[in-house]
């Protein structure tokens, strides 16, 4: 049998995300607040490194998933822009019977059916910030 942690990861940034920028220090309270409200056993954060697009710590969470009961990401904005990237975490986390929470959202991830909820909220994320700019854009176009 394996001797399994008793636990969730936390998963923080030193990079700001679309959800803000927070300081580490105010990522890892709202983690820990999340944990104590779900009574979930609160595991020290990760840290990822600064540079964009870099997931190497995420990725050594994931690779460890089986000693952990789950993680909880700061924001589900933490995730790879890549719905296949973040595809294969899903799967991963799931696959070992796991979860993925993200505590600034109250969002979670137990099985397959939660993983929509979460794409609509990138999704819809990316359209309002995509329409934001439109104004931009038309007037750029229309003084071409």
């Amino acid at each position: 049998m394996i001797d399994r942690a008793q636990g969730y990861r936390g998963y923080i940034g030193s990079r700001p995300y679309t959800s803000g920028d927070y300081p580490q220090n105010v990522q890892n309270l709202i983690i820990r607040t999340f944990c104590q409200k779900n009574k979930f056993t609160y595991l020290l954060s990760a840290t990822e490194y600064i540079m964009p697009n870099c997931y190497m710590i995420l990725e050594e969470v994931i690779q460890s998933i089986e000693s952990l009961e789950g993680i909880v990401l700061f924001s589900i904005f933490m995730l790879p822009d890549s719905a296949e990237k973040r595809k294969r975490i899903y799967d991963k986390i799931l696959s070992a019977n796991r979860t993925l929470h993200a505590a600034l959202e109250d969002l979670s991830i137990r099985n397959k059916a939660d993983i929509q909820a979460v794409e609509d909220v990138l999704t819809l994320n990316k359209i309002t910030l995509t329409e934001r700019h439109l104004p931009e854009l038309h007037g750029f176009l229309t003084a071409q």
